[in-house]
């Protein structure tokens, strides 16, 4: 039986405390609660204090939660910045927070990967109180096609990351604001890349009329939506003393810009991004100097194989080869009956890393990610 455990999840989000043992209480799996107390506090407290019919989610929540970490660290692989854990703070923290593109794309893939598997497991059934959305059956659709089968419920996903992701912005600081307006653009993603599916109905499949229904993309392609938005971000302009009013009440102020229609479903941001070339401790930047890039790499982007002088060259950094023995499976055969037997086969292969030059006392970055 899976243990569950309440503890972590509730009580702390500081790592250094040991969770207790699961009990008759318990909400969340052990292994999800890591990624869940990436939320914060304010998620704790409203799990307390909210109603308890919405504990049932708790679970697909930090599912979402860590989908959205994955994809982060997935699409900013290869980039300066590339989504480190002490980035994925999603609480209110007063005149800590920063106000990135970078931000923007957490609190984006974060709200749309909560609300991507509440709406996957409602229509899977898993939840009682909800299903597929039928809200359109029978209805046409189109020439030669009507609404039917299952579609995804996103009304309700939607509304659940919601309730949770946007219950924790406690200030009405331009900083909350922003967050708040980057976590609706995250869960318009999910409906933006939602792809329609049809069956063929008619005599001897000549396929007459159609049968469809709306379903969720694969969250890839979410993430691949969300980093175009990403590169587009949209920066806010602002006085400075607002921002750094932060959750004072200087600092109670709508960009109304941020909230135009037209911009609702753009990722926005208020600063500058800092310079991820260099180790700056005090804003919790680690710098290029020991990533791995790629190069002349087979079955990669040209983005991808420009990461050397991208993560290397440009930060004042060189590129240094290093030659590694694999192990690795080979000459596989399949044997009756059931069987697959492989050879153990050791290659070298070549990585490349960001080094810094000898003699070198610090490395120059320019410019941010």
């Amino acid at each position: 039986m899976l243990c569950y455990i309440q503890c972590l999840c509730l009580v702390s989000p500081f790592p250094t405390l040991t969770p207790c043992q699961g009990g008759p209480h318990c909400l969340i799996p052990i292994h999800l609660c890591l990624p869940f107390s990436l939320f914060g506090r304010s998620v704790n407290n409203f799990l307390i204090t909210g109603p308890k019919a919405y504990l049932t989610y708790t679970t697909s929540v930090a599912l979402g939660a860590q989908s959205g970490i994955e994809e982060c660290k997935f699409q900013f692989a290869w980039e300066r910045w590339n989504c480190p854990e002490n980035a994925l703070q999603l609480s209110t923290h007063n005149r800590l927070r920063s106000a990135t593109r970078e931000t923007s794309f957490i609190h984006a893939i974060s709200s749309a990967g909560v609300m991507y598997i509440i709406t996957k497991n409602c229509s899977m059934g898993d939840f009682e109180n909800c299903g597929c959305d039928g809200s359109k059956n029978g209805k046409t659709g189109g020439h030669g096609w009507i609404w039917g089968g299952c579609s995804d419920n996103v009304e309700f996903g939607e509304r659940i990351s919601k309730l949770f992701v946007d219950s924790l912005e406690k200030g009405k600081d331009a900083r909350a604001l922003m967050n708040l307006h980057n976590n609706r653009a995250g869960r318009l993603a999910v409906r933006a890349t939602m792809k329609r599916t049809c069956k063929c109905h008619g005599i001897s499949g000549s396929c007459s009329i159609q049968t469809c229904w709306l379903q969720l993309a694969d969250f890839r392609e979410m993430g691949d939506y969300l980093k175009a938005k990403y590169d587009q971000a949209l920066k806010i302009e602002m006085d400075k003393r607002q921002l750094r009013a932060g959750n004072s009440a200087e600092g109670h102020w709508v960009p109304a810009q941020a909230f135009l229609p037209s911009a609702e479903a753009e990722l926005i941001f208020l600063e500058e991004s800092p310079d991820y070339c260099t180790c700056n401790s005090s804003l919790g930047i680690y710098g290029t100097e020991g990533r791995e890039c790629l190069q002349n790499s087979h079955n990669t982007s040209r983005w991808e194989r420009r990461s050397c002088g991208r993560l290397c060259t440009e930060c004042g950094l060189q590129v240094e080869e290093r030659k590694t023995e694999v192990i690795s499976s080979c000459n596989c055969k399949f044997q009756w009956c059931c069987t697959v037997k492989c050879d153990q086969c050791r290659h070298v292969v070549s990585k490349y890393y960001c080094t810094r030059s000898p003699g070198s006392a610090q490395s120059l970055g320019k410019g941010s990610a």
